[in-house]
C-alpha cells in the first residue's frame, strides 16, 4: 500500500475547521473526527479499486553484450492478467553503473492487454551489469492511494572493453603485411622462416644466395624468408591490488587489456596462436590456445568481467600456470606496475624462471600527470611535487633497468599509448625471429 501527495493534501484540509474553530474545541474535534472517517473510506475505497501490482506478468528482453561507451536498449515486457485496469508508475530497477536513463515510466494496462517499458543504458563500467527487480505501483481511480509490490525480474547485460586502441591496428596490420612482403609495392619480405626459392634479381641481398640451388639451375637463385608464424604468445594480466591504481581517470586494470586485445588481434592476424591469463591468487580468467578469427572474440568475453582484487599477486605461482599454458618456447607478455619496488620484488624473483624458457616483455602503464608534475617549476609548492613525481618515475626507471638485467624486456607508456608501444614491439620481435 501507499498514500498519494494528493491524499496527504486531502487530510490536511481537515485541519480547517479546528483553527476556524478553535475557540469551539468540540465541534472542531467533531467535524475533524468526521473528516478522517470520511478520509479512511475514500482511501479504503481507492485501495479496492486499484488493479493489483502483482496481476501482471513479466518479461524481458535485454541485449547479451554492450561496448563500454554504447548505448543499448533494455525492454521489458508487462502483460496484466488482472481483471481490473492497472494505473500507475513501473521502476525497473538497473544498478547505478548500469547507467540507466530513466528507470520510472507511467503505465496504464487493461485487462489482457500487453505493454513494452523500454529503458535505456548507458553503461560507465565493464563487466556484469545487473537489474534485480521491478516495482510496480497501482493508483486507484481518486488518486488518494494504491498498491505497490516489487517482483523479481532478473537480467544481466554483459558490458565490453571499449577497444578503443583497435584504431591502431590498420597501421599495425600495414607494417605486418610489409614485413611478410605482401604490400602492392612488392617490397621483399624480411623475417627468419625459409618461404621459397626465386630467381636472383637486381638488389637482392646477396647473403641470400642459395648456392645449391644456382649450381643445380645454372643461375642465381636467391631464398625469401618469412616472419615466424604459428608462433604462441602468452598475454598474463596481473589483476592484483596495483591494478586498481586509478590512472587517467581509469584503473590500471582497463589499460592492459586495451593493450592485450591490440596484440592478441595483430599476432592473430600474424598467424600466432594466443594464450590469455588474468591471474593474482587465483586464476580470474584464461583463454587457451585461440587463433584466426575467434581470438578477439573470446579475449573480449573472457576478460570482460575481470575486476582488479585488492590482495597481493602471487608472482611465484605464475610460471606454472604458464607452463600449464605452453609447454614449448613462446613470447610471454606481463601487464602489471613497475612503479613501486616493494610490489615488484616478486615479479623479479621469479622473472629469472620465466626468461630462461621464454621471450619476456614487462609491459607498464604510466601515469601522464606524473610527467605533468615532474616537468613543473611553477612555485615552490609545484617544486616539491615535481620532487616526489621525479622520485616515482625514477623508480619506474630502476626497474625496468633490474628487469632488462635479468633478461627481459620492458615497454613503459601512458594509457594512450601503451597499446600501439607494445604492438610495435611485438612487430620488432617477430621480425628479429626472437618468438
Amino acid at each position: 500500500m501507499h498514500l498519494s501527495g494528493r491524499s496527504v493534501l486531502v487530510l490536511l484540509v481537515g485541519l480547517v475547521p479546528v483553527v476556524l474553530l478553535g475557540g469551539r474545541a468540540p465541534v472542531a474535534f467533531a467535524v475533524l473526527a468526521l473528516w478522517l472517517l470520511v478520509w479512511a473510506v475514500l482511501v479504503g475505497v481507492d485501495l479496492a479499486v486499484a488493479g493489483s501490482p502483482r496481476a501482471v506478468r513479466l518479461e524481458r528482453v535485454v541485449p547479451d553484450r554492450v561496448r563500454l561507451g554504447e548505448r543499448a536498449e533494455a525492454e521489458l515486457l508487462i502483460t496484466s492478467t488482472g481483471r481490473r485496469r492497472l494505473r500507475g508508475v513501473v521502476r525497473d530497477a538497473w544498478e547505478p553503473s548500469a547507467g540507466a536513463v530513466r528507470t520510472r515510466s507511467p503505465l496504464d494496462l487493461a485487462s489482457g492487454e500487453r505493454r513494452a517499458v523500454r529503458t535505456v543504458l548507458e553503461p560507465r563500467r565493464r563487466g556484469e551489469r545487473h537489474a534485480l527487480h521491478v516495482t510496480i505501483r497501482s493508483d486507484g481511480p481518486l488518486g488518494l492511494a494504491g498498491r505497490q509490490a516489487t517482483r523479481s525480474a532478473p537480467a544481466t547485460v554483459r558490458v565490453l572493453p571499449p577497444f578503443r586502441s583497435r584504431r591502431h591496428l590498420p597501421s599495425r596490420l600495414a607494417r605486418l603485411r610489409e614485413l611478410e612482403g605482401r604490400t602492392s609495392v612488392m617490397i621483399r619480405g624480411q623475417g627468419t622462416e625459409f618461404d621459397s626459392l626465386r630467381e636472383y634479381v637486381r638488389g637482392d641481398d646477396v647473403r641470400s644466395l642459395d648456392w645449391r640451388a644456382t649450381a643445380r639451375r645454372r643461375e642465381p637463385v636467391v631464398r625469401t624468408w618469412r616472419p615466424e608464424r604459428d608462433r604462441r604468445v602468452v598475454v598474463v594480466l596481473d589483476t592484483g591490488r596495483t591494478s586498481a591504481a586509478r590512472i587517467a581517470d581509469e584503473p590500471r586494470l582497463d589499460t592492459a587489456i586495451e593493450a592485450a586485445l591490440l596484440l592478441s588481434a595483430l599476432a592473430a592476424s600474424a598467424g600466432d596462436r594466443i594464450d590469455v591469463l588474468a591471474f593474482d591468487r587465483a586464476r580470474r580468467a584464461r583463454v587457451h590456445s585461440a587463433s584466426g578469427s575467434e581470438v578477439l572474440g573470446r579475449v573480449v568475453d573472457a576478460l570482460a568481467p575481470v575486476q582488479p582484487q585488492l590482495v597481493e599477486t602471487d608472482w611465484s605461482a605464475v610460471p606454472a600456470q604458464v607452463r600449464a599454458l605452453v609447454p614449448q618456447r613462446s613470447l610471454v607478455v606481463l601487464l602489471t606496475a613497475l612503479d613501486s619496488v616493494g610490489a615488484a620484488e616478486g615479479l623479479l624473483a621469479v622473472l629469472p624462471q620465466l626468461t630462461r624458457t621464454h621471450t619476456v616483455v614487462v609491459a607498464c602503464a604510466l601515469d601522464p600527470e606524473l610527467v605533468e608534475m615532474a616537468a613543473d617549476r611553477s612555485d615552490r609548492a609545484a617544486v616539491y611535487t615535481a620532487a616526489a613525481a621525479e622520485r616515482s618515475l625514477g623508480d619506474a626507471d630502476r626497474l625496468a633497468a633490474a628487469v632488462r638485467r635479468l633478461g627481459g624486456d620492458v615497454v613503459l607508456g601512458t594509457p594512450e599509448k601503451l597499446p600501439p608501444a607494445l604492438a610495435d614491439r611485438y612487430i620488432a620481435l617477430k621480425a628479429a625471429g626472437r618468438l
